[in-house]
């Protein structure tokens, strides 16, 4: 186990006794994570570790890899334990304060950017319903510079983490940030205003919750993942807000739960209040993961 200062370790040692303790204590992608680990502490990119192996890891460094390492092996997902990670080609603090983001949520972003008509609107009015660490309000954001950004969330621990986020990548003054619990959303939107919603709500049933891994059960925020009974609690919310909000042919974007077979009775909802067409999407494993709407004319 790292941690001992009493004798010099080489990075290659530190490197390698790690990942056989993540391996003992049954953690996924032992060397991977040591690898994160390391690179974080040692403030280098994880690709330069190889050409470091023979340097000596610092006592300081040696510790702090041990406690890490430790954290880690307790079940506590590595992007809070090193407090960063990595979305799309920006990197994001991290912690308890909101879900860790996921590479599915990516996907959910570059089927926004792939849109003919949000991509021929010069300033277009975008809304992200849900924003946790502002993953999806900055990847926008950066993509069009001219868009018009509000990032909204219930819990003010996930808005304070996106404001820190927002100020960090430099789009503090790009999005506003809207506490949805404590506002009516009349109070920020015109209806009919809004060109396109996107969301990654809380969709998971709260009998698959009480069954998730640990380390996403016991670390990350229910409020950001128990859905209700069906886990489209929230999913329902959204939908109907965006009946709404958006503006005729406006957009709306959403992640589902692909084990519940989610996407055929949102989809159904979708219709009922006016969305045509309704459109599902798989994800990178082939499971209908997003749903895409556009808001009827006729509404």
């Amino acid at each position: 186990m790292p941690g001992d200062p009493e004798t010099v370790r080489t990075l290659g040692w530190t490197l390698d006794a790690t990942a056989a303790f993540f391996r003992g204590h049954g953690v996924d992608s032992p060397r991977a994570t040591a690898e994160w680990l390391a690179a974080r502490l040692l403030r280098c990119a994880r690709g330069d570790l190889a050409s470091m192996r023979e340097r000596p890891v610092p006592a300081r460094a040696l510790e702090a890899m041990g406690r890490g390492a430790r954290r880690i092996a307790a079940g506590e997902p590595l992007q809070y334990v090193i407090g960063q990670w990595d979305f799309r080609d920006f990197t994001l603090r991290t912690d308890r304060r909101a879900l860790v983001p996921r590479p599915e949520t990516e996907t959910l972003v570059d089927l926004v950017l792939s849109s003919p008509r949000l991509r021929a609107l010069p300033a277009p009015r975008l809304v992200d319903y849900g924003t946790g660490t502002g993953c999806i309000a900055f990847a926008l954001a950066r993509a069009w510079p001219a868009a018009k950004i509000a990032a909204l969330d219930v819990s003010e621990e996930a808005l304070a983490l996106a404001r820190e986020n927002a100020a960090a990548l430099g789009l503090a003054e790009r999005v506003a940030f809207v506490n949805c619990a404590e506002t009516e959303l009349d109070e920020v939107f015109e209806g009919g205003s809004v060109d396109a919603i996107v969301s990654n709500p809380p969709y998971v049933p709260t009998a698959q919750w009480e069954r998730l891994a640990p380390k996403v059960r016991d670390h990350e925020p229910r409020l950001a993942l128990d859905g209700g009974a069906d886990g489209m609690d929230v999913l329902r919310r959204v939908a109907e807000d965006a009946s709404m909000l958006l503006a005729p042919e406006g957009e709306l974007y959403l992640e589902l739960d692909a084990e519940s077979g989610q996407a055929g009775p949102m989809g159904a909802l979708l219709r009922e209040l006016g969305f045509d067409p309704v459109r599902p999407h798989r994800d990178l494993a082939g499971a209908e993961r997003f749903l895409s709407a556009s808001l009827s004319l006729g509404v």
